[in-house]
């Protein structure tokens, strides 16, 4: 069932909500592994191709699909395991770029996602594109992570962007579905490590490589509809 958005269209307008990580930024490998050496902090294990298949996933639910139970202890310690790994985070070829152009065109450019405020922090620092994201949400500021919709829904409210004319940019098939969930299409790029197929089949309306391959196809995107709606 799609989730109600309570947004009415006065004042709204269109939008594109970019997820983060795998997506704008090259970090669901340095996630995989730091979850991988939070599980072994925690005593557990988990392989590190069965991780990667969950980033993008709410982390208890992560947890909880690796494990088989829930893990307090790796939790705690992927946040310390990530920010050891910051040095290492880089932004994807064209991502600054793109947000700019979307800006450009009219479009309110925010950043959905629900990762901790130090992450997202380190995140908008490197992709150094501050003077065109109108909002952001963070794990602050979302009760359920993806798949659910709440990312999304509250993406939008606090962007004041309308349903009817926005789209999500995302990498993995938990970004697809939860786009779906909030009644938005979805945007897909293969950067996070989900082939073509993958996203297609979970609903992705188009399928680039990177942000790159997008900016460099805007005008036959997508996102090119909604400058024209």
């Amino acid at each position: 069932m799609t989730q109600s958005t309570g947004l009415t269209h006065h004042r709204l307008r269109p939008g594109v909500l970019f997820d983060v990580d795998g997506t704008l930024i090259d970090s669901n490998y340095l996630h995989s592994l730091a979850w991988s050496r939070a599980f072994r902090d925690a005593g557990e294990w988990a392989a590190m191709n069965a991780i990667h298949r969950l980033i993008g996933m709410d982390g208890d639910q992560l947890v909880k699909e690796l494990l088989g139970h829930p893990c307090e202890a790796a939790s705690d310690a992927r946040s310390r395991r990530y920010r050891e790994l910051f040095d290492d985070i880089r932004p994807f070829p064209a991502a600054k770029e793109l947000l700019f152009d979307v800006h450009a065109g009219g479009l309110a450019v925010v950043l959905a996602t629900s990762s901790p405020e130090a992450e997202l922090a380190e995140a908008r620092r490197v992709l150094d594109a501050d003077d065109v994201i109108d909002s952001q949400t963070s794990a602050a500021d979302v009760e359920h992570a993806k798949p659910a919709p709440d990312v999304f829904v509250t993406a939008m409210k606090s962007a004041s962007v309308d349903p009817a004319r926005a789209l999500a940019v995302g990498d993995s098939v938990w970004d697809v579905k939860a786009a779906t969930a909030a009644g938005i299409a979805c945007v897909a790029v293969e950067s996070g490590g989900f082939s073509r197929h993958e996203l297609s089949e979970a609903g992705a309306v188009a399928v680039y490589r990177h942000v790159g391959d997008l900016k460099a196809q805007l005008h036959t995107s997508p996102i090119q509809a909604l400058l024209t709606r």
